[in-house]
């Protein structure tokens, strides 16, 4: 790991332990149902601030917080037109596959190569620290 990614995924990671924290949150419209607010954004008293942790213009993470659900997307560094095309293909793998992956989204939001949504159902499902660890282990693969 290079001298300048080590600070970087450390920042992510404390990043995202602190917007972990998620807690089971109905829906104040509707009764019964449970959506992440930070994909319908119906209550802003219920989504936190966005946080850009980024290493310069091209790598960057944009960790975007709520009551009950916390979106990660990720620009991954493309130098040249090689690495936009291998990013390009493999982001659209992944994203073809996102059944298979519990956490991945479907779509990216604009200006980000991947994005990962983090629900409560998952945190209570799997392990807080776990979820942490594999986005910081995909960062540091990719």
């Amino acid at each position: 790991m290079s001298a300048t990614l080590k600070p970087y995924l450390t920042a992510v990671k404390r990043t995202l332990e602190a917007a972990m924290c998620l807690e089971n949150f109905s829906s104040q419209k509707v009764e019964r149902h449970n959506k992440p607010e930070i994909e319908i954004r119906e209550s802003p008293e219920l989504l936190l601030n966005p946080v850009i942790v980024s290493r310069n213009e091209k790598e960057r993470v944009l960790i975007e917080p709520s009551i009950n659900s916390v979106r990660v997307s990720i620009a991954i560094k493309q130098a040249d037109e090689i690495e936009k095309l291998l990013c390009h293909k493999f982001t659209k793998f992944m994203m073809r596959r996102a059944d298979n992956f519990v956490i991945l989204r479907r779509k990216k939001i604009e200006g980000y190569d991947i994005s990962f949504l983090i629900t409560n159902f998952n945190t209570e499902i799997m392990l807080r620290h776990k979820l942490v660890d594999f986005v910081i282990h995909f960062m540091e693969e990719i």
